[in-house]
Formats: C-alpha cells, structure tokens, sequence
C-alpha cells in the first residue's frame, strides 16, 4: 500500500500571539482523532504556523482506510423469532442498526441458548474521501476567546479568509462557510504574493519561503534568537532571550528581521525595572546591556519583514519608544513630590470591591490577619519585627495609587519597594510590599522574606475570605477575582516553608476576630466552602507529584484540616502501597471504618466503655490497643501504629460479634473500634482507596 501526504492550512486574520502554538497543537490533536476514529493509518502530523495561518501535514497517510469487519452478537433466537419462525421487530431492529438485513442473521449457541449473530464487513474507502469531512475539526477548535465575523453563526479565534488542502498534489476541494479549499496560499501580506500555487504537500515550506513567510515557527523562533545572538556579539552587547518574549515575538512575525534601536541616555536615570516594561511589556523589545551588566541606551527588536528601509522601521520604533519612556519620566517625577502619606491617605477613598469596602479596609483586615499568623507562627517568623508587621499593614498597596503604577500596572510592588526604601522605610517592609504579591503565577516565584510570606498569605487570604463572604465563588472556568490562582499561592507557601494551618480551627477564629462573624451556622457555612476551595487546589498539587488519585481523594476526606499532614499521609499512604502487607491492612482500617461510621449514626462513638463487661481476651487486647494509640503530627508514625493493630483486629473480628445482644457489649465493642477509627481517619478515609 502506497503513503501519502496530506496538507491543510487554515488561513486567518492574524491571531494573537499568544494563543497561536497552542492554537496549531490543537489542530493537530484533532487531526490525529479524526484519522483514528477514520481508520487511516499515518506516520505522524507535523504542524506549521504563523500569525495568518495555522497548517498540518499528515505524513505517511495510507492509500484508504483500513477494513473492518466484526461479529455482532444480537438477542436470543427466542426473541428473535416467533413461534412460527417469523423475524421479530427485535430482529430486525438489530440487523438495521448493524447496516445489514436479517438475511444476514445467523444462529450460535452461548452457554447453552441459541443468539442471533451478524458478520459485519465494511471495506475501507480511499483516503480521498474520507478526508472531505475533515473540516469538522475546525468546529470542534475552541479557544479563550472568539469572535463572530460576517452573518456566520460560527465563532472562531478570528475570520478565516482561505483554505488550502492537498492530497500529495491532489486538491480536494473541501468547503467551509463560503469558503472551498485550493491549492492556493498567501504570502507576506506585504512583501509576499497573494496568491502563492502550492505545487504539492512536500512543497509547502519551500513555495511560502519565497513570498517571505517562514511556516515553521521553530525554525523561525531559531533565527531571531541567531539574529540577537549575532547582534550582540559583533558590538559586545549583553541581551538577555527572555523566553515568554521570544515565544511572543515569534508568534507576531512571518519573516523575522532584528535590528537595535536607540533612545536618549536621560532615560537612564528611570528605574531599571521602568525602562525594561516599557520594553518588553509595551513594545515586546528586548533590552540591551553592556558587559558589566547595566543597561545601555539601546533596544533589540524583531521586524515582520526584510531589512529594506529598515532605518525607517528604526526611526518609528524609536518614537513610539521614547512616548513611553517620556511617560515614566514625568510620573517617577511626580510621584516624587509626594510621601507615603500622601499616598496612603488616598487608599481610604479606593474601592477594592462594591460590595467588600476599600483599599484601606481591606489593608485592616490583612493586618489583623498577619498579626494572627505571626503569633501562630513565632517560632518560625522569629525575625519578624511587630513595628515591620504595623507598618506593612498600613501601606503596602500605596504604590497602586502612584502614578507610575497607574501607567505601568506591571510594576505593582515592584516600585513600591523601590519608593519604599527612597522615602526611608525599613528594607523588611520594603521587600514585603513586592513580595506579597507572589507567586503571581501557577508556578512563579515565592517570597523568600519573612515579612514578605506573612503578608503574601494575609494578602490572598483575605481576599479569598471576603469574596467568599459575598458568595462570590468560582464556578467551572468562571473565577473573575483570580481566587484559584491566589488559593494556590498560599498552598504553595505553605507547603514550602512547612507552615501549619488548620483550614477549619484557625479559619473560624479568623472569621470571627477579623471578620465578626459570630452565626454558627454561617461560620460553618464559611468554612467549609473554603476547606474544600482549598482542597481542590491541594488535590492538584498532589497529582502534581503524582500521588495516586484514590490515595489523594482518600487523604483529602481526612479528619485532618492542615494541609502539610494531608502531603504527610499522601506520602506515606502511597509507599506503603507496595507493601505486600497494605491490602490486608486496609482490609483490617475500612472493616473498622465501615462500623465506625455505623457507631455515629448509633450515637454511641463516645460511649464510655464498661470493662468490666469484656467478654473475651481479644476484646481486651484490642481495647488496650486502642487507648496505647498515641497520634502525632508525624504521619509515617501514624501509619506503623495503625498497622501493628491488623493482626488485633483481625483476631478481634474473628472472636467477637459486634452487635451482641447485650447492648452494653455491643456499645463497648463500637465504641471501642469508634476510637480505632478515628486515629484512622487522622490518615485518611481508606475506603476510598483501591486494594484490587
């Protein structure tokens, strides 16, 4: 059987540069689905991608689809057919459904009963066409944002304009919309031709680099990193590749062409940190040092084009650079004439939320918080001035109401440091008022500082509580506070620096002492929507490290509320789980559990026990067993106490009927396994974990 190639190209308006890799992956995903649930066997899919298209080619793709041919097991022949022979509606509904007629019905026997069988054949059609219905991949794309375009119903990233779909040089002409595939492409939109014949699938690349566009976006990203490396070696340069740009950057591009740019020294005199966001952030630049590491007058950036006129292309950059760098300079300077007290007396008339209060309340109450936790945590923030604590408390956002943070919203925390220290506040409270902001990602960076973890967890703590207090909680993807991302901030803090915190003791107090929240029932309401917000977020940082998912779901339904003993067990639970011993022990926890639970719904867990009522050596022995259990912090104690009971219990439940007729003996016996299970459940709730 001869191979095949098979191209396809979406053709768009330009779509975001940060969506296009992960735009082109997901093509290719559905691709490789589609050819699968097909039967057409490929070698593998490669990708291409620009800002204007998003392309596949399938390698290696089979001449038709592979045949299928199965045997159908249908109902007995006794409902099949009727007394006198006659095919049933059964019968015939399950020939019809099969593509067949009852015709085709044959007879086997099956443990002793006839049923109707069907011999299914269906020979492969050629690639050709099954390819013609491929286009329903394109429906099937989703993305973080779409749009309408024309009178379509159909919403994408952005309009598509052309397609191209080749079977080797074969066009087939697939149809979208308005839109029927050809063999024509687009070049550059303003270098190249716009109307670019591919000859074949194999001569995409090679017809596109002609009409200045580079399909692949690997080879593209390469030169731009060749070009800057360039650049900086012949005039001595320092450029630091930041990765996330030069990803963005070669999602902006078709035909990549670096070139350095200047602006006037004066500027030098900005905070590094300004000159580097208007850079990179605003004008995606990459900024230049000399060898001593400071930065230069200079900026690289990448043009989507050849270098004919590029001193023009230089001269526009620089303009719109110096705008901004001109901003930066009149706000840093302004800012200047103020004090923090200028600044902070503005907080009081900031809203944080409508329905929450201000900036400065909510810096209260993250006050109250820090103070609370540094008490909790004395032994650790042991360097932790009370004085630094106040006064964090009082200004750490006053840098959101200065005017360069207002102009470059990226430098929040970042500048309140640096005017923290210019109008002579203590280093401590100065690198907190960056740090609380971390990690501002998934995975980015923590506070290193003491004061910075204190009021890093204070920060999103209260602002989880407060939304929360509102009912605004997170929903499927819905989460327009970003209180996922903060939860896990603080998971991560935690975890990192082995802070205990009972989600359910210290949650309360805090409620009531911060928030005054006295109602029982709302404090409980509170608390555990917000257990189980934590919970989640714990539940993927256990996959993370790749915990099993029944040992993680069975950790996370413990009697335990600090996340640091739930990590604990996890770890112990899944090393004891290629004991050879663990299913037997489990077998010994959940026979337990299982009564324990039975003993709350008796309300008897806490019965006090008569020993005196003790009817056998095994009864006894488990008892004193459970009395000895001496639970700690320490998980993998824990976990060998419990399992130096299996033998006891299981000799417990060979000799004893729980429920007795005597109710006495059976609430002893109840009450007895009640506290068994309880140390337990400080582990985990086992039954959830797979002993197959």
């Amino acid at each position: 059987m001869s191979q095949h190639k098979f191209l396809f190209e979406i053709g768009l308006e330009e779509v975001p540069a940060q969506y296009v890799r992960n735009a082109v992956n997901q093509l290719k995903a559905l691709v490789e689905n589609f050819l699968t649930e097909n039967r057409l066997t490929f070698e593998n899919v490669e990708t291409f991608a620009t800002p204007r298209r998003l392309t596949v080619r399938v390698n290696g793709l089979a001449d038709k689809q592979t045949d299928f041919s199965e045997v159908a097991k249908g109902p007995a022949k006794r409902i099949a057919q009727d007394e006198e022979g006659n095919w049933t509606k059964a019968a015939q509904g399950f020939a019809r459904g099969k593509g067949a007629s009852v015709e085709d019905i044959y007879f086997e026997e099956v443990k002793g009963e006839e049923y109707v069988f069907i011999e299914i054949s269906n020979p492969g059609s050629p690639a050709a066409d099954i390819l013609q219905n491929i286009v329903t991949v394109i429906d099937h794309m989703s993305f973080p944002v779409s749009m309408h375009w024309a009178s379509y119903d159909v919403k994408y990233i952005r309009p598509i304009h052309w397609m191209v779909a080749l079977l080797d040089d074969q066009v087939l002409p697939l149809t979208f919309l308005n839109l029927t595939a050809s063999n024509v492409s687009r070049g550059h939109r303003y270098l190249g031709d716009q109307a670019v014949t591919i000859a074949d699938a194999d001569a995409y690349e090679a017809a596109l680099a002609k009409e200045f566009v580079i399909v692949n976006q690997d080879e593209r990203k390469a030169l731009i990193e060749q070009q800057i490396n360039q650049l900086a070696s012949e005039n001595d340069y320092q450029i630091d590749i930041d990765e996330d740009l030069l990803e963005e950057v070669t999602q902006i591009v078709e035909y990549p062409t670096a070139f350095i740019g200047n602006f006037d020294e004066k500027y030098l005199e900005l905070p590094d940190e300004v000159l580097i966001t208007s850079m990179k952030n605003h004008q995606r630049y990459f900024y230049v040092k000399d060898q001593a590491g400071n930065l230069l007058p200079l900026f690289l950036a990448v043009r989507n084009g050849n270098a004919e006129y590029l001193d023009n292309v230089r001269k526009g950059n620089q303009k719109v650079l110096t705008a901004r760098l001109e901003d930066g300079f009149f706000f840093v300077n302004e800012d200047k004439t103020k004090t923090i007290q200028d600044f902070q007396d503005r907080l009081a008339k900031v809203t944080f939320h409508a329905e929450i209060g201000t900036l400065q309340e909510k810096m209260t109450r993250t006050g109250q918080i820090a103070q609370y936790l540094a008490e909790k945590w004395s032994d650790e923030f042991a360097d932790a001035q009370a004085e630094d604590i106040i006064r964090t408390a009082e200004i750490y956002k006053f840098d959101l109401v200065t005017g360069i943070v207002d102009e470059f919203s990226e430098l929040q925390g970042v500048m309140g440091e640096k005017y923290a220290l210019e109008f002579g506040e203590t280093p401590a409270v100065a690198t907190a008022i960056r740090e609380h902001y971390m990690p501002i990602s998934a995975d980015g960076e923590l506070p290193a500082s003491q004061l910075g973890k204190l009021f890093a967890v204070s920060d999103k703590l209260d602002s989880v509580i407060s939304f929360f207090n509102i009912n605004r909680i997170p929903s499927g993807s819905n989460d327009p506070f970003a209180l996922r991302r903060q939860t896990s901030g603080i998971v991560r803090i935690l975890i990192e620096n082995e802070l205990t915190f009972d989600w359910k003791t210290d949650i309360i107090s805090i409620l009531q002492t911060v928030y005054d929240i006295q109602d029982q029932d709302r404090l409980l309401q509170l608390q555990t929507a917000l257990s189980q917000f934590v919970n989640d977020r714990l539940k993927a940082i256990l996959n993370d490290q790749e915990i099993r998912y029944d040992i993680a779901d069975a950790v996370l339904q413990s009697r335990s509320n600090d996340i640091l003993t739930k990590l604990a067990a996890s770890k112990v639970l899944q090393e004891a789980s290629s004991k050879s011993s663990f299913k037997e022990t489990l077998e010994a926890w959940n026979r337990i559990l299982n009564l324990g639970k039975k003993a709350r719904e008796l309300n008897v867990e806490n019965a006090i026990i008569d020993e005196s009522r003790f009817e056998t050596e095994s009864e006894v022995a488990l008892f004193n067993s459970a009395k000895g259990l001496e639970m700690t912090n320490d998980m993998q104690d824990n976990y060998n106490q419990l399992e130096a009971l299996t033998p006891i219990i299981t000799e417990f439940f060979d000799h004893n009927m729980v429920f007795a007729e005597e109710q006495t003996v059976q609430n002893n016996r109840l009450a007895i396994l009640s506290l068994i299970a309880q140390a337990i459940l400080i582990l985990a709730d086992t039954n959830r974990i797979n002993t197959k």
